[in-house]
């Protein structure tokens, strides 16, 4: 496999220092733990690797890859099938009829599956697929599966797994102690967790008012169209302050565990796609989620832990980018013990309220209509009137797609692709909301 070429097609220069790191380590077959913020490629960096080692001519499943969360699932298999390999890869989760995801298997017959514990311990029960020649583990964000009560599932599927001879462990933060169950020896430990904390410049904001409200949105008017996660520590929180947001005009994407799985895919597609720049969130969108250039982080609630602290500010200065995180005090709160450097950041100005660049269209055709992404690109360019430029992110799914276009050109889109066909097939153009 042509590295350069799959980081060309990935739109990457090259690999970080510990991207290379992990690459060395995981391709000699060594048990490896990785720790490297949230946002620095990970995934990436025990992909590349693990993809090169697969027998893509084999309908066998030989690298399993543990997650907490359907999320992380799917973006881990986003990031396999980006790379072109030709190595096929499966998400299993929670929420769908297990048959359902067997019959899947049966049919795409993935070299790599990418699942929650729960239920990969459920199809290795079943024998749903020939666990015999798995040979690699990956536990990702193995210190919040320990955080989530998924010791036990895991254990069970290492006893269901009796070929592993590679295992490797990725975390933002270091746990405690691995369990021994996991079986990880002399491992090569690959640590880059300070490696982001100098390109995030630390800001304290203060308001008079114990309800931070209106602070927040005289920071969020002066910080303008930049991409924004708002942290709080309860769901309730997170309603409250977005539906104020709302009312104030700004464009905001919700997201909390109270949500259904196709609700916190909508917000996240949003916030992803530039359509939304401002994520209201709890916690839960500290790691695990592929959010890309977030440029500030603000800390409406005080991070509970140091830990949370480390992987809400970790949303921001990926890769080799910099970032800002503003800690919002009420009258009574101080800074924890373990924040230093931090400048005083001064309100100003009656800044407008700032709309994102981008908004989302839906298209009525997809996938099952022989629809691609270039087949989009030249329906919006030819009907709609719009440059190359002017268009953003494209999902095609199965019966439709999204497609994220230049705000101030979705008017004319509308107008223009009404009743007009796309690859022969009259089809639905919408915003979506």
């Amino acid at each position: 496999m042509d590295i350069s070429t799959t980081l060309k097609r990935l739109g990457i220069d090259a690999l970080s220092e510990m991207q290379e790191s992990a690459f060395e380590a995981v391709s000699r077959g060594n048990d490896v733990v990785i720790l490297a913020p949230t946002g620095s490629g990970k995934t990436l960096a025990y992909l590349l690797p693990l993809a090169q080692h697969v027998d893509a001519s084999s309908s066998r499943v030989q690298a399993v890859v543990i997650v907490p969360g359907r999320e992380l699932a799917l973006q881990s298999q986003e990031v396999l099938r980006s790379m072109k390999q030709g190595v096929r890869g499966l998400a299993l989760y929670g929420g769908r009829p297990t048959m359902d995801e067997h019959r899947t298997i049966r049919q795409t017959q993935p070299h790599i599956l990418f699942a929650t514990p729960g239920r990969l311990t459920d199809h290795l029960r079943k024998g749903n697929f020939d666990a015999s020649q798995v040979g690699t583990l990956v536990i990702d964000e193995f210190d919040k599966c320990l955080e989530m009560g998924f010791q036990e599932e895991m254990q069970q599927v290492v006893g269901l797994l009796p070929s592993v001879r590679q295992r490797i462990l990725l975390s933002a933060t270091d746990a405690e102690q691995i369990p021994s169950f996991v079986n990880i020896s002399m491992a090569k430990r690959i640590d880059f967790t300070r490696q982001s904390e100098s390109r995030v410049e630390l800001y304290e904001v203060s308001s008079t008012d114990k309800d931070k409200l209106e602070t927040l949105g005289q920071l969020l008017r002066q910080l303008g169209q930049q991409s924004t996660i708002v942290f709080l520590n309860y769901r309730e929180s997170v309603e409250r302050v977005n539906q104020w947001l709302q009312k104030q005009g700004f464009s905001t994407s919700a997201f909390h565990g109270g949500y259904d799985q196709k609700q916190r895919e909508n917000s996240l597609y949003r916030f992803s796609n530039g359509s939304a720049n401002i994520f209201v969130s709890t916690d839960l969108a500290s790691r695990g989620l592929d959010i890309p250039m977030v440029s500030n982080i603000i800390h409406y609630h005080l991070p509970e832990t140091e830990e949370n602290y480390t992987h809400r500010t970790g949303r921001t200065a990926r890769w080799d980018a910099t970032g800002r995180a503003f800690f919002l005090l009420g009258p009574s709160e101080s800074l924890p013990q373990y924040v230093s450097d931090v400048k005083q950041w001064q309100l100003s100005g009656n800044h407008p309220v700032p709309l994102p660049l981008m908004t989302t269209i839906y298209i009525g055709k997809g996938k099952l209509d022989k629809v691609s992404r270039g087949d989009i690109v030249g329906f919006l360019c030819k009907k709609g009137g719009l440059k190359s430029s002017e268009i953003g992110r494209i999902d095609v799914r199965d019966r439709y797609s999204y497609c994220a276009i230049a705000r101030q050109r979705l008017s004319q889109v509308l107008k223009n692709t009404q009743g007009e066909k796309i690859k022969g097939l009259r089809t639905v153009v919408e915003t979506v909301k």
